[in-house]
């Protein structure tokens, strides 16, 4: 048989990073009464994002801006910026993927944190890229030891997600502008704020902040509530930014998706809203879990890890006795982090069914 891929590709696994809830579901053979493991917002789009996409349902014959103007411009008065910092994509990991394209080779390293958000490391890789992975301190991504490795090994990109996933700890803006100071001028910062409507004010760079070393990643699919439409932007110089038009997928932006996040930016209210239900679903992830005996983690995103007091093998066991109770959880994969199970916040009929399992399924996962 003739081999057609290249001989980097064909030794490349050909399994998604994720597997997907639906995927589980058919494998259960039934669906999840509580999707609680992708960090979606189960609270939904901004109604003034439905109204625009309704109204723009009778154009989806038609291709989008492909330079995304519109959009582009909106975000700009939305940053303090001109539509020339910013680039939109297909979601934060299109965006990555772009990214890898356009830096990594087979010499390139790049530094992360062990256990880290998985589909960077997967889009870097798949360009050839060498992982340097720097364990986290105290649950939290460790900035000094990121710049420590950075430095050892003449790496071309870092990687800090804040808030972080999976954890949902985050780090101070102090921190981030003090890695920028030393880190080293041939190390550009890929900076991942996917959550950043949820961080506390302390975390948060100003919104208009640029630098030479920095581009910053963010996503329309958690508290917008656009995940199904893929809407990412990366922000940053205008050169860096610039050049992704070299690669990028021209076309690869929907007309609904673009259109629904101009609504969505111009609804503070909803977003407001939907801040307050995280909250308030957060607060009862923790008394379920104090409940059976388990901690949480102090969380700034729209999911709560929960420590259940063991090792990797016991938070497998928890994942899969929910998910036959039909609950869909996610958990880290890296010791020690991988004590703790990721819960989504959700809407009250999720809490319930959540509550009405947990106990069981914890028996169950302690028994296993």
């Amino acid at each position: 048989m003739p081999h057609f891929l290249t001989e980097f590709m064909e030794a490349l696994p050909s399994e998604t990073p994720f597997v997907g809830p639906e995927a589980l579901e058919r494998q259960h053979g039934q669906g999840f009464l509580a999707r609680l493991g992708a960090n979606e917002s189960v609270f939904g789009p901004s109604p003034k994002a439905v109204a625009a996409m309704a109204s723009g349902l009778e154009d989806v014959s038609l291709y989008a801006d492909p330079e995304h103007w519109d959009c582009r411009t909106k975000l700009a008065a939305h940053h303090g910026l001109t539509p020339n910092h910013i680039m939109m994509g297909e979601g934060i990991d299109g965006l990555f993927g772009v990214l890898a394209r356009l830096v990594c080779d087979h010499q390139t390293k790049v530094v992360t944190s062990a256990g880290a958000y998985p589909t960077f490391v997967f889009q870097m890789v798949n360009n050839g890229a060498e992982i340097i992975r720097v364990p986290y301190r105290d649950d939290h991504e460790d900035p000094e030891a990121l710049l420590q490795s950075v430095g050892t090994y003449g790496a071309k990109l870092c990687y800090l997600s804040n808030p972080d996933n999976p954890m949902g700890s985050w780090i101070l803006a102090k921190d981030i502008l003090n890695m920028l100071d030393k880190m080293p001028e041939e190390c550009l910062l890929v900076l991942d704020e996917a959550y950043q409507d949820f961080a506390p004010a302390d975390a948060l760079l100003p919104n208009n902040f640029i630098h030479p070393q920095l581009l910053r990643f963010r996503t329309f699919s958690k508290a917008h509530g656009l995940a199904g439409l893929r809407v990412g932007y990366v922000f940053g110089p205008e050169h860096l930014v610039r050049a992704f038009n070299k690669i990028r997928n021209h076309f690869g932006m929907n007309r609904l998706g673009l259109t629904a996040a101009m609504a969505s930016l111009d609804d503070k209210e909803h977003l407001e809203n939907v801040r307050r239900q995280v909250a308030a679903s957060k607060a009862k992830i923790k008394h379920i879990a104090q409940a059976h005996g388990c901690n949480t983690l102090p969380s700034a995103t729209n999911f709560v890890a929960v420590d259940l007091g063991g090792d990797g093998t016991l938070s497998q066991n928890m994942v899969a006795a929910l998910a036959k109770r039909q609950v869909f959880v996610r958990m880290p994969m890296v010791a020690p982090l991988n004590r703790c199970i990721r819960v989504t916040a959700g809407g009250p009929e999720a809490m319930n069914v959540l509550e009405q399992a947990f106990g069981l399924a914890l028996q169950e996962a302690r028994s296993s």
